[in-house]
């Protein structure tokens, strides 16, 4: 059985759906017990440095790397089919704007699921146990951020060259 590009993705995305599923009622106990909610608290703050020498440090360094590339790549497309500069055109309503949340969702959707996962199984080595809603948030943040601006750059660069 051959499974396509399209069918592996959905199964990522579904797997890293299911782990944030079965992290949240021991978030929703912890919320009850402290009173607070882990993302906007004191303690999510504290936590961040054990995060980046902790189990998974790497992904620090791999996820980012990795939505550049991409990054890259999709504003070289963007040069080639003379598309306005994707964030500039996410920020101000272009007419793009639908073919460009597409096209950079599609592009980093795998590594939006695996950074899920990935931040959801460290945070369980390193604290023994999950926050969903952290794993949300830092996930794609290693991921979109880094893509949206290597898109835009590398969009600039090529029409600069031209």
């Amino acid at each position: 059985m051959k499974f396509s590009r399209s069918t592996l993705s959905t199964a990522l995305t579904v797997v890293a759906g299911l782990v944030l599923l079965a992290a949240l009622p021991s978030a929703i106990v912890d919320t009850f017990e402290t009173g607070r909610i882990y993302l906007f608290s004191h303690q999510f703050l504290d936590d961040l440095p054990q995060r980046l020498t902790g189990p998974g440090r790497m992904r620090f360094i791999l996820q980012p790397a990795v939505a550049i590339f991409l990054g890259v790549r999709s504003g070289r497309i963007d040069a080639h089919m003379g598309r306005p500069p994707f964030l500039y055109a996410l920020l101000t309503g272009s007419d793009e704007r639908k073919a460009l949340l597409r096209s950079g969702l599609a592009a980093v959707r795998d590594l939006v699921a695996m950074s899920i996962v990935f931040d959801v199984i460290a945070q369980f080595l390193i604290y023994g146990r999950v926050y969903p809603g952290a794993a949300v948030v830092l996930g794609p943040v290693l991921i979109c951020l880094p893509y949206s601006i290597a898109r835009a750059l590398t969009l600039r660069a090529m029409r600069l060259l031209r």
